[in-house]
């Protein structure tokens, strides 16, 4: 502690100036085991003043027994020199059987001879309001935390919901509500990104269209319910027999386009028959005489996507017109 001068009080100036101050003053004795506790200590504790012994006895009674070890070893500790402040916090019980929380703090200010503590002096604050204040700011800090994580969570899964709609929304644009194959709109964009690409890398790419033949018969015969099945099970069939890199989509009504990158016109009649082959077979299980026909062609030089779709639209409707369950091509628009 640093010694700094003070003006010297009179017995009545110091009596006064602990009435004014609220907290807890105290002084010991040790020597004579003698304590003093101004009056704001008692009002502290909501005792009359001076109305108990002035003794440690006093303040041990009044220290919550689940501090009181705590609180001991820590005086002691300062008394003997191996702490280098007394200064902590604990409960003390009221006149009424109420514990508030207060905080003590205290300086030795003379030693005995053999180091032993001669005069100590020390204050007890209430600092109960204060920390029920911080309790109830804590708590609110919690319930607000709380809250904002339900938001949080609520609106993570509305973006989630959201995200996902977004995608499904997405998907069902670029798909046929009937099939699930790619739509048109969707193939058309295809098309036209893998023709610059079959360009741009003097790769061959082959287009095939095709149609059931006699799809209006069985409609007639069996009810459009049936005629949604045959096309629902040849998309299930096209996904299954062709590439991962290829794209099939429902060009409209029964007419249905596959985009083969990569492939010449040669290895694409090969799929195109295969497929025919497949398709008369699952046509058959409804109307003996049903098939498909195909148009296949292979991009040529400088051509646009739309001069290609026509040239296989063509080829196409040469199938039909040579009585269908055909394969043919078209070399020009």
């Amino acid at each position: 502690m640093s010694i700094i001068d003070l003006p010297k009080f009179d017995p009545p100036a110091i009596e006064a100036l602990l009435e004014i101050v609220s907290d807890g003053v105290w002084f010991w004795h040790a020597n004579t085991g003698y304590v003093y506790r101004s009056p704001g200590w008692y009002k502290m504790l909501g005792y009359d003043v001076h109305s108990l012994d002035g003794t440690v006895f006093t303040w041990e009674t009044v220290i919550h027994p689940d501090d009181y070890q705590m609180v001991m070893e820590h005086f002691e500790r300062y008394m003997k020199s191996l702490s280098e402040a007394y200064h902590l916090e604990y409960r003390c019980k009221t006149k009424s059987g109420d514990y508030i929380l207060i905080e003590d703090k205290a300086f030795v200010v003379e030693r005995n001879e053999d180091g032993s503590v001669a005069r100590m002096i020390g204050a007890h604050r209430d600092i109960d309001a204060q920390e029920r204040l911080n309790q109830h700011d804590k708590l609110l800090h919690q319930e607000l935390q709380k809250t904002i994580d339900e938001r949080t969570k609520e609106l993570n899964k509305l973006n989630q919901e959201l995200t996902a709609k977004i995608k499904q929304t997405e998907l069902l644009a670029r798909t046929d509500f009937l099939t699930t194959l790619s739509n048109r709109y969707n193939f058309e964009k295809s098309l036209s990104n893998e023709v610059s690409r079959a360009q741009r890398f003097n790769e061959p790419l082959s287009l095939m269209i095709f149609d059931l033949d006699k799809f209006k018969l069985i409609n007639d015969l069996h009810g459009h319910a049936a005629g949604d099945e045959i096309l629902i099970s040849i998309g299930k069939l096209l996904r299954n027999e062709i590439r991962e890199i290829d794209l099939v989509s429902r060009w409209g009504g029964d007419e249905f386009a596959i985009l083969l990158p990569n492939t010449s016109l040669n290895d694409a009649f090969v799929v195109a028959d295969k497929l025919r082959k497949r398709i008369n077979s699952e046509l058959n299980t409804v109307l003996d005489s049903a098939s498909a026909s195909f148009g296949v062609v292979e991009l040529t030089k400088g051509e646009s996507p739309s001069q290609l779709s026509v040239r296989a639209d063509k080829a196409l409707y040469k199938s039909k017109n040579a009585g269908g369950n055909q394969i043919s091509s078209s070399l020009s628009a």
